[in-house]
């Protein structure tokens, strides 16, 4: 069920320029589609993960341009969002990432360096 905090974390995001109102309006649909759906199975042995985080990095300073955390029930939307980041993000790297996520693996899924852009966008399960 969706919490009050995971429903103010889209809202802040908004408020902030992180994400759009429309891309916020489609986080809160999946939120209350999840909330209707079948439950998910729990991860054996370990708490299953509760946020998908997107952070990016300017090269030059070190200093983070852009860090979202988004509830990992919402992964698919996010994964969207997180792809503008990247895009010439492959077709095989796309769906990895989108394993790993599912499959239940939790820390860093994904570390691109774009050198042209000067940034290093890091995708993390927590």
């Amino acid at each position: 069920m969706a919490t009050i905090e995971e429903r103010m974390q889209i809202l802040k995001m908004i408020e902030e320029g992180k994400i759009t109102a429309g891309e916020g309006a489609e986080l809160l649909r999946a939120l209350d589609q999840r909330e209707s759906g079948p439950a998910k199975q729990s991860l054996k042995g370990a708490s299953a993960p509760r946020w998908f985080r997107v952070r990016v990095t300017d090269l030059a300073t070190g200093r983070n341009k852009i860090n979202v955390n988004i509830p990992v029930g919402l992964v698919n939307v996010g994964v969207k969002m997180g792809a503008r980041f990247v895009p010439d993000m492959q077709g095989n790297e796309y769906e990895s990432l989108l394993q790993a996520i599912n499959s239940g693996q939790q820390g860093k899924v994904l570390d691109v360096v774009n050198n042209e852009e000067g940034e290093r966008v890091e995708i993390f399960v927590e």
